[in-house]
């Protein structure tokens, strides 16, 4: 795990811009309005201070199908305690805050993807709670929560391994498990039963494509 930036809100002020997600308009975000600019920024950073990739400066699909569904399904999450596993810049976070979730905890180990998420709910007025743990260390279904989501997980081999036992374990000990890919290299439909299925429009420098099928999955144990 790299180290943030000394200033951590400025670096993203400077290389980001307040835009909404093509599906979900009702938020505003810190985002990336290109590629390079961050990437190579960010790639400075690297040399000198061994800082991660700037995932965070991006909406994926994952995340924009989760927040979507939950935007029209608020009840999954209203009055409940959510956790957003490997949350990136927080969408799906936010929306369920915007539900009215009782409590929602946003993960990510990057530091700077934490600082992303803070700012980004205060654009929106909304209140969120970040973790920088590593989830996956951790006890199977630990931390506590109602509803566990993640989006946009099984795009490295031991990763997707890792992560669809952790959201398994959740899912065994009885909470709602929702989880957004749009077919990520890794990914197999083992065990989860298809809620919802969108067509989010991406970046070509990122997807290579301009849209992208995203499916909102329930996960089972």
């Amino acid at each position: 795990m790299g180290r943030a930036p000394d200033d951590p809100a400025g670096f993203i002020r400077t290389y980001t811009a307040l835009g909404t997600p093509a599906m979900v308009p009702e938020l505003k975000l810190w985002l990336a309005a290109e590629y390079l600019p961050i990437w190579q920024a960010t790639e400075d950073w690297l040399g000198k201070q061994n800082v991660d990739p700037p995932y965070w400066a991006f909406c994926w699909p994952g995340g924009q199908a989760v927040a979507r569904y939950l935007l029209a399904h608020p009840d999954m999450v209203r009055g409940k305690h959510v956790i957003d596993f490997a949350a990136g810049c927080g969408v799906a976070s936010l929306a369920a805050a915007r539900c009215g979730a009782r409590r929602v905890v946003g993960n990510e180990i990057d530091p700077v993807a934490i600082a992303a998420m803070q700012l980004n709910a205060e654009a929106n007025g909304l209140t969120i709670e970040t973790s920088e743990n590593d989830w996956l260390q951790g006890p199977p279904a630990s931390p506590d929560a109602d509803v566990v989501i993640a989006g946009d997980v099984c795009y490295e081999r031991e990763m997707t391994v890792r992560a669809m036992d952790w959201l398994r374990g959740h899912a065994a000990k009885g909470r709602l498990v929702l989880l957004g890919d749009p077919g990520r290299n890794y990914f197999t439909a083992d065990r989860l039963e298809e809620l919802a299925r969108y067509e989010i429009p991406t970046s070509l420098q990122l997807e290579n494509r301009g849209l992208r099928e995203t499916t909102v999955w329930r996960v089972h144990p």
